[in-house]
């Protein structure tokens, strides 16, 4: 438990430094956060997964990230839309548009990845 843990800091620090590194060469420098954070951390489990339960179990959870990443996009996209046209509440508007993106992810894991 404690090796999976450091290994997991270790694989997300350096990725997540390295991300970082490629952010400062885009802008706007927003961007920083989302290039560092979520790729170190889907790295750095599917590494850990691939070590210890296969290739094919690996396969599957990147299917899996990939289908939620693309509900994201839609959840993002959709909330931001919605904000700028109607100009809602932001926080009423995040928490709706959440289990948008659940029926969407699982939607999608049910239909392409089960």
């Amino acid at each position: 438990m404690l090796k999976e843990f450091l290994i997991r800091v270790l694989i997300g620090g350096a990725v997540v430094s390295a991300f970082a590194f490629l952010s400062d060469m885009f802008t706007p420098k927003r961007f920083a956060g989302l290039f560092s954070a979520a790729p170190s951390v889907a790295l750095a489990t599917l590494a850990l997964t691939a070590s210890k339960e296969g290739k094919e179990y690996a396969a599957i959870e990147a299917r899996s990230m990939i289908a939620g990443a693309l509900a994201f996009v839609v959840y993002a996209w959709a909330t931001s839309a919605i904000l700028i046209q109607w100009k809602p509440p932001a926080m009423k508007t995040s928490v709706l548009m959440l289990s948008a993106w659940s029926v969407l992810a699982f939607g999608m894991w049910a239909v392409f990845l089960r």
